[in-house]
């Protein structure tokens, strides 16, 4: 007997390998139990587009009932939810070819499907029952459904515990919907939660309420009348000019989970070779998981507005603060869906999302600068990060990229600004990091670019400590750091009333500094005369080819240290105290003494404490001692 001429209730049983799959999917692809209901009413939403689709060449097949509609019914002391549509229905028949795919099938044949659609070839497996259908197994311990194909005077049931048979019988009419089909979950006892309204509710609105379908939810036993959660009506389909700022504002408030507004609202649609539709917000305020270590971007993502997953991997991880969803309609997926294959659709609506919300900070950059400082000050940090990371964008978010610099008053200066400001023989961008802004401020090495009115860019954050040392350059001209190397400032010329430092030692100084380069070869690579220094005594730089401090600094705090390299001692000739060590008389110990405190003076000034401090306060002590006699 088919399920054509289906009469009577007629038991089959899986094959042999089937509930093994079954078994798999249930417990294995599906990691969040909540899809069950995303799968139930994504498959109510299609029966109700395929009867729009049908009804448009015979419209007879609506009846009296044109309005199509999800209803969720939840009955707390009987453990059961059922998700009733009014859609296209299906015949006994359909039953058996649908709801059967997997009995039908075989596990070869299924797996040969499954293997297509990873491919890109096969049918799309979204929206057909098998796959997502059997999700509801994982909170139920029996699935009943009923149905009535629309346009017919029959209906029937198919039912099953799961474990290797189901059943299809016949049904009166009478108990049957008038159109479509009725699926009955028999909850499990840890799954009753499913059918609480509160529970319910929260799933869809957060999974499904954008299905182009209405729903409403009613509760058995309660007083109330059905409640409708979602009116099939995407924000994101409609025209901007449809919608108000409040409505933008509370769509992203449900959408991101935050309790601000949003700074920059992006809302476009693609058509062509790709159709997709996007709806982004940048939030007013920073997201409390900015700066989590896994990065993870928190973009929704739609087909067909049926949610799929929110943690889409659509933009890059430095522009992870901005929320929102994509929604395509022609996006390959795995039969689980909570998992987007790679594909040419993905990456072009990768690469298209990532290049506009870029062009759409560059454009606020230019015509609402204050804006667009704000949005710089809460992201900036992390828009960074993709200048050591996107490497085809990186000449885009250098121009995007702000920074407090030692002529910017506290103020915001773009790497243009930068550019406009350079001195005559200045080669280079130089910059200075660090972990606070005032202090770096206030770092000896700046002394010398401050006399001659160079700018030099204050970098706060950690990752400006990578991205700068990645052979970035702007305009032909490469960043370079005010604390590593020799600066050629001596070609720059002075501003009226600045002071530089002795460009040439005395005899007696550079008889100072020879000694001190001996004294301190174990700590230092080398003690020389500085043309960065106006007012310090001394301070410590990297060497030309060595690690920048402040970056050797961070990888340290890290347990990443790099193999030790001596940095250099820099001396101000024409300071008073170098002066007077130049001359100052007294035994080796005691001008041993003098060149150590020099080097821990020029740690501290770095934010370091000394190499060896109880060596340190020995030789203070001396000091103090011999200042005392």
């Amino acid at each position: 007997m088919t399920a054509d001429t289906v009469s009577a209730p007629e038991t089959r049983a899986f094959e042999a390998d089937v509930s093994k799959l079954l078994h798999m999917m249930v417990h294995s692809v599906y990691s969040d139990k909540d899809v069950f209901l995303r799968e139930l009413i994504s498959n109510a939403a299609d029966a109700c587009e395929k009867l729009r689709y049908e009804a448009i060449s015979n419209p007879a097949l609506f009846g009296d009932d044109p309005q199509p509609r999800i209803t969720l019914n939840l009955d707390k002391e009987a453990g059961t939810i059922v998700v009733e549509d009014n859609g296209i229905g299906m015949t006994a028949a359909d039953m058996g070819e649908t709801l059967g795919t997997i009995a039908r099938s075989g596990t070869k044949a299924f797996m040969d499907k499954l293997v297509a659609e990873k491919d890109g070839e096969g049918q799309q497996l979204i929206g057909q029952f098998g796959v997502g259908f059997y999700s509801a197994f994982m909170v139920a311990g029996r699935v009943d459904v009923v149905s009535r194909r629309a346009g017919t005077d029959k209906a029937a049931s198919w039912s099953s515990d799961g474990q290797g048979t189901y059943t299809i019988a016949p049904v009166d009419v009478a108990d049957a919907p008038a159109r479509g089909t009725r699926v009955t979950l028999h909850l499990l006892d840890d799954a009753k939660t499913y059918a609480e309204r509160y529970t319910v509710e929260r799933i869809v609105k957060a999974q499904s309420g954008h299905v182009p379908v209405p729903i409403f939810v009613k509760e058995q036993g309660s007083e109330e009348e059905e409640h409708q959660v979602a009116d099939g009506a995407a924000l994101w389909t409609k025209l901007k000019s449809e919608i108000s700022e409040e409505d933008y504002a509370d769509f992203y408030r449900s959408v991101a989970g935050q309790f601000d507004k949003p700074a920059l609202t992006l809302h476009y649609r693609t058509e062509g070779r790709h159709e997709y539709s996007v709806l982004t917000f940048i939030p007013e305020t920073k997201p409390f998981d900015l700066f989590d270590p896994d990065r993870k971007g928190r973009i929704k993502l739609y087909v067909r507005r049926v949610f799929i997953t929110d943690e889409a991997e659509i933009l890059p991880r430095y522009l992870r603060f901005v929320r929102g969803l994509v929604d395509s309609a022609d996006l390959p997926l795995n039969m689980s869906r909570e998992m987007i294959q790679d594909s040419p659709v993905l990456s072009a609506i990768q690469k298209g999302v990532s290049n506009r919300v870029l062009s759409e900070l560059d454009k606020l950059a230019g015509s609402e600068p204050e804006r667009y400082a704000a949005i710089w000050e809460n992201f900036g940090a992390v828009l960074k990060e993709g200048l050591y990371e996107d490497f085809e964008r990186r000449d885009q978010l250098l121009g995007l990229a702000r920074f407090k610099s030692t002529t910017s008053n506290g103020g915001w200066r773009s790497l243009k600004d930068y550019a406009a400001s350079l001195k005559e023989n200045q080669t280079a961008i130089y910059y200075a990091t660090g972990t606070d802004l005032e202090r770096i401020a206030q770092s000896p090495q700046l002394e010398g670019f401050k006399a001659r009115g160079i700018e030099v860019l204050l970098l706060p954050d950690q990752v400006d400590s990578f991205w700068t040392t990645i052979g970035v350059d702007y305009e032909g001209k490469p960043f370079k750091s005010v604390t590593q190397g020799a600066t050629d400032l001596s070609l720059i010329p002075l501003t009226e009333g600045g002071a530089a430092s002795e460009a040439h030692a005395t005899e007696e100084v550079s008889d100072f500094i020879a000694f001190a380069k001996r004294v301190l070869a174990d700590q230092v690579s080398d003690v020389r005369v500085s043309d960065r220094l106006t007012t310090s005594a001394v301070c410590i730089v990297a060497s030309e080819n060595a690690m920048d401090l402040q970056l050797e600094k961070m990888l340290a705090s890290a347990g990443r240290a790099p193999e030790r390299v001596k940095p250099v001692l820099e001396v101000n000739a024409g300071h008073a105290l170098i002066a007077k060590l130049g001359e100052a008389s007294g035994s080796e110990e005691d001008r041993s003494d003098l060149a150590f405190l020099l080097l821990d003076e020029a740690r501290i000034a770095e934010g370091e404490p000394p190499a060896d401090p109880r060596a340190f306060a020995e030789r203070l002590e001396r000091l103090m001692a011999r200042a005392l006699v």
